[in-house]
């Protein structure tokens, strides 16, 4: 009788999967080591005790609805920096301002945002609220903008919307590096994108 529950489980499960890459326009899964960054900033003006990350080697999201994106203002930073090892390399990484890791995806390019509605619950886009450009809590070697597109006012760094993933459920985690071959932390170096 244990055999029909852990098959129902695998075909659910199996489905789930297929609902998640679909909705993302993904095809393959590459895998990542996620490690924890260490922040390179001083802390915010009220700060925050994030729990210790339990590493994983592949997404596992839980949820398909999105967390409701904090609004931000020019007085506050949009983007702050840490470091975290990426592919084997320790690197510094782009965070939103709790922390979380900030994702760029393949197929979205400076005009033209490919992730959204379904695709945006999973990866749910960095949104800018507040008056003026967004900030950095350090100078950074390329330009934080925004696009105005179906997710609302989307956060860009040298072109590419950025992203965080819902399968990242603290500060430091990076669950999402290298999903479906098209989903990628975001770095200060990051090349900018195509028009």
């Amino acid at each position: 009788m244990k055999i029909f529950p852990t098959r129902a489980f695998l075909v659910v499960m199996g489905l789930v999967l297929v609902i998640v890459v679909t909705a993302c326009d993904g095809t393959s899964s590459t895998g990542a080591t996620p490690s924890t960054p260490t922040p390179t900033t001083a802390p915010t003006p009220t700060p925050t005790t994030a729990p210790t990350p339990t590493p994983t080697t592949a997404p596992t999201p839980t949820s398909t609805t999105a967390p409701t994106p904090t609004p931000t203002t020019a007085s506050t930073f949009t983007v702050k920096t840490a470091q975290a090892t990426v592919k084997g390399k320790v690197t510094t990484i782009l965070t939103n301002a709790q922390g979380r890791t900030l994702y760029y995806f393949m197929p979205d390019t400076a005009s033209n945002t490919v992730c959204i509605s379904v695709c945006a619950k999973i990866w749910p886009p960095l949104l800018f609220t507040g008056t003026g450009t967004p900030t950095a809590s350090a100078s950074l070697p390329a330009v934080l903008g925004v696009v105005k597109n179906a997710n609302g006012t989307q956060v860009t760094y040298n072109g590419h919307p950025l992203y965080t993933y819902s399968g990242d459920s603290a500060a430091g985690q990076m669950h999402g590096e290298g999903f479906a071959g098209k989903w990628f932390v975001a770095t200060p170096v990051l090349a900018k994108n195509k028009p």
